[in-house]
C-alpha cells in the first residue's frame, strides 16, 4: 500500500499498512538530498550520541546501547515500532508526549544530560530517522517486537549475591568487574552499567523489571535468550542496586523522591543495598548538566 504526503520522510510511516509488520529499510536505502541528510544526522545521534550531540549528552552511553542496532532490533526498543504510537499519555511525566518529547526524556534520564529543544535540529533529525525506519508500520498499533519482550516472574526473589556471581560470569568480560564499561582510549566500546558514566536513577533501565526483560532478551550481546529467567532477574537486581547518578527530579529528600517517582516494587531507589541508601546524595553522583547549559 502506498501513500503520498507532503513530507516524504514520514510518508510511509503515516500509512495504514498491511497487518504484518514490515522490516525496516537498510541503511543503504537512505535517500539522497535534504531528507537523507536529516535521516543520516538522526542515525549519527542514535549511534554516537556523545560525539553527535555533545551539548546534550552527560554520560558515556549512546542511544543504541538500549535501542540495539541503531533502533532496528525487535525486542530491544526498536524505533520503527514506537514511532507510530505517538502522541501518547505517559504516567512518568503525566502528560501527552510527542515522539520528540519522549526522546527528550531519554536525554534527561538515560543519557543523563540536557533535553534538546523541541523543534530543534537534534530532535527533528532523530524523528526523521525513526520515521524513515517505520516505513510500512501501522499508525497507533504496537507491532510485535515493540519495547522489550515480557519476562516471566523469577522462580526465586532476585538476590544480590546470586546476581553478583552471574554478573561476574556472564557480563563482566564486556562491562568490567565494577560495571565501568570498556573503553579504547576515549572511545566507549561497551557501556558502563553503574557509576558516574551510566544512566541515572530516573531512567527506565533503573527499574529492575525493565532491565531484567532487556537482559533476558538481548544479553549477552549476540546471544540473547541464553540466560535463564532467574539469572536475568538476579543480574538486573544486582546492577540496579549499585550507585549511579542522581534522579534529576530529586528535590533534596530521598524518601520524598521515592514516594513521588519510585514508589514501586522494582525500583531500588530509596532502599538499602549493602548498607547504603540508594540515591543518598552523599554517595550519589549529581545529575550531569553539560557545561554552559542550565537544566
Amino acid at each position: 500500500m502506498r501513500c503520498r504526503l507532503a513530507f516524504p520522510v514520514l510518508a510511509a510511516a503515516a500509512c495504514i499498512a498491511a497487518a504484518d509488520p514490515a522490516e525496516p529499510p537498510p541503511e543503504s536505502a537512505i535517500p539522497a538530498g535534504p531528507d537523507g541528510e536529516a535521516i543520516r544526522r538522526g542515525l549519527a545521534i542514535i549511534t554516537n550520541t556523545r560525539q553527535a550531540a555533545p551539548a546534550f549528552a552527560g554520560n558515556d552511553l549512546r542511544c543504541a546501547n538500549c535501542h540495539l542496532d541503531a533502533g532496528r532490533t525487535a525486542g530491544a526498543a526498536p524505533l520503527w515500532a514506537a514511532f507510530g504510537n505517538f502522541p501518547v499519555w505517559r504516567d512518568k511525566n503525566r502528560q501527552i508526549n510527542s515522539f520528540e518529547k519522549r526522546v527528550q526524556d531519554c536525554f534527561i534520564y538515560s543519557i543523563n544530560g540536557k533535553p534538546p529543544p523541541l523543534g530543534g535540529e537534534v530532535l527533528l533529525a532523530v524523528a526523521a530517522y525513526a520515521g524513515w525506519l517505520a516505513q510500512g508500520q501501522r499508525i497507533g498499533v504496537s507491532p510485535p517486537g515493540r519495547g522489550f519482550p515480557a519476562i516471566p516472574a523469577a522462580p526465586l526473589p532476585p538476590d544480590d549475591a546470586r546476581g553478583a556471581r552471574a554478573f561476574a560470569e556472564k557480563c563482566a568480560s564486556c562491562h568490567g568487574n565494577t560495571g565501568q564499561g570498556l573503553k579504547d582510549g576515549d572511545t566507549v566500546i561497551n557501556p558502563p552499567l553503574w557509576g558516574p558514566g551510566s544512566y541515572n536513577w530516573g531512567a527506565g533501565m533503573a527499574q529492575v523489571d525493565k532491565a531484567a526483560a532487556f537482559i533476558r532478551a538481548n544479553m549477552p550481546l549476540g546471544d540473547g535468550g541464553s540466560l535463564s529467567v532467574q539469572q536475568a532477574w538476579d543480574i538486573a537486581w544486582y546492577i540496579d542496586g549499585q550507585n549511579r547518578p542522581q534522579d534529576p527530579r530529586f528535590a533534596g529528600d530521598v524518601a520524598a523522591t521515592r514516594t513521588a517517582h519510585h514508589n514501586r516494587p522494582w525500583s531500588r531507589y530509596g532502599t538499602r543495598s549493602n548498607g547504603r541508601l540508594m540515591g543518598d546524595p552523599a554517595i550519589t553522583p549529581p545529575h550531569h548538566v553539560p557545561p554552559g547549559h542550565d537544566f
